[in-house]
């Protein structure tokens, strides 16, 4: 499908979204950072970076009255990009992610979550926020909110999130992938070629984005339901194209409190800054379009 016949999000099925996807995530390794260049791309250029903040675990990034939050994955240097951050242009540092130093990669993926996860940008894209800076919505946990629906489900999950044991294991055939598997019964990445197109629910840690294992698994994913959850998801729609159903993010909306948690001049989660949101294919009633997309 020729970019100028793409069609909004809004209306499009399930099916002809993962047909986009295979289209997308087959076509060899010029296809692999296409995920990566359309959320990049949907960053307007006039925004610069006001403010960067590099924590132990975490950066936080200022463009404007919109903060965005990554964990980071621990690298071997400090990345150039790190020391000429201000006044940059925000798409510039976005394609930070792209690097193979995790650092400056975590760095990129806060630029991105500092467009996408706005609360301006979050509401233009139709989730709902609260008033209070803080808002403790378990409606948007998806191992609470998806339950009901994985009862009598194969569903693989990467990594060890709390309660996950707890919630899901009684009602599903559940398996764990690791990184680096520390509990019995864990399965190693490299189990996921072939688990993962067996199964109907598949949820994937936002780290999977600066590991830059996303497109892989999410190609091994066409016939699951997939998740991805985290701080550090990015409210991009245009995730949903490349197989994506849910993304389980966090929005900041206490810039000043992210930016103390980050900082390390306060001992909180960054969840208490903002609200976790969720953003699904099915009821995406935004405005982004997927005439970036060459499918």
């Amino acid at each position: 499908m020729a970019a100028e016949n793409a069609r909004d999000t809004k209306g499009t099925s399930q099916g002809e979204l993962k047909a986009a996807a295979a289209v997308l995530m087959t076509d060899g390794g010029e296809k692999m950072w296409e995920l990566y260049d359309t959320m990049i791309a949907g960053i307007p250029e006039d925004c610069l970076v006001d403010e960067f903040i590099c924590g132990t675990y975490g950066v936080l990034i200022r463009s404007g009255e919109r903060c965005g939050f990554s964990h980071i994955i621990p690298g071997d240097t400090l990345p150039e990009t790190m020391k000429k951050t201000l006044n940059m242009p925000l798409r510039k540092l976005a394609e930070c992610i792209k690097s193979w130093n995790f650092v400056e990669a975590s760095v990129g993926l806060a630029a991105i979550n500092t467009w996408y996860n706005s609360p301006a940008t979050a509401a233009d894209n139709g989730i709902v926020l609260a008033n209070s800076l803080y808002s403790e919505d378990r409606l948007n946990d998806p191992f609470i909110a998806y339950q009901n629906r994985i009862k009598n489900k194969k569903v693989a999950v990467f990594g060890h999130f709390p309660y996950v044991e707890q919630l899901f294991r009684p009602v599903s055939d559940l398996v764990i992938i690791a990184r680096e598997p520390e509990e019995e019964g864990d399965y190693p990445e490299s189990a996921a070629d072939y688990i993962l197109p067996e199964y109907d629910f598949v949820v994937l840690s936002c780290t999977s984005l600066i590991y830059k294992t996303l497109p892989r698994l999410l190609n091994l994913s066409k016939n699951a339901y997939v998740i991805i959850v985290g701080p550090s998801t990015p409210l991009a729609p245009s995730l949903f194209a490349f197989g994506v159903n849910d993304l389980s993010g966090f929005v900041v909306k206490d810039n000043a409190g992210a930016a103390q948690i980050v900082a390390g001049l306060e001992r909180s989660p960054i969840y208490k800054t903002g609200q976790k949101v969720a953003l699904k294919s099915q009821e995406f009633t935004g405005r982004t379009s997927l005439a970036g997309l060459d499918i």
